[in-house]
């Protein structure tokens, strides 16, 4: 029996949206659904989307956290050999704290500024960012055998290079 037969309206959100005809257009929607000017329903309910979607996510992660950065450092240093086990392991402390960053940043998003559990909320956000930058600058020296200034500086370099990449790839939108 389906949903018209039960005197039931279908949500607006089970039904097919148009589809975008260039990858372009895929790329504003997803920055508008990022800025919460549109949502889910405005995609089109395809099984290819999504594994096209998938995909460009991690080539992107990929790229931007592995290739474009440590196996360029890795080679400079004369320790090619490395980029397999350090790729691995920023990979590997990214997917365990994974957990913790999405949920701080939707924390920090779900609460006004003016409310009073965004500041533990930010100390929070702050404390993850320091292990994040932490964690990584272990890896950093283990693998390039620098001094924990150099590595540490190196990464919080490669965290501003990636939020600038990712504002030049991804600029915001105007209504």
């Amino acid at each position: 029996m389906d949903l018209y037969n039960r005197g039931i309206e279908p949500r607006h959100y089970a039904r097919p949206a148009p589809l975008p005809k260039e990858m372009g257009d895929f790329i504003r929607l997803y920055a508008q659904i990022a800025l919460l000017r549109r949502g889910p329903q405005d995609l089109p309910a395809s099984p290819l989307l999504l594994a096209l979607t998938v995909a460009a996510f991690l080539a992107v992660n990929f790229v931007v956290s592995s290739l474009l950065w440590y196996v360029v450092l890795l080679r400079l240093a004369g320790r090619p050999e490395r980029t397999l086990q350090t790729t691995s392991a920023v990979f590997g402390f990214q997917t365990v704290l994974a957990p913790l960053v999405i949920g701080c940043g939707w924390l920090a998003r779900r609460f006004t500024p003016d409310s009073p559990w965004q500041v533990p909320i930010m100390c929070a956000v702050l404390l993850l960012f320091a292990w994040v930058i932490a964690a990584n600058s272990y890896i950093v020296r283990a693998a390039l055998e620098w001094s924990v200034t150099s590595s540490v500086v190196l990464v919080i370099l490669q965290a501003v290079a990636g939020g600038l990449l990712l504002a030049a790839l991804f600029p915001p939108i105007r209504a």
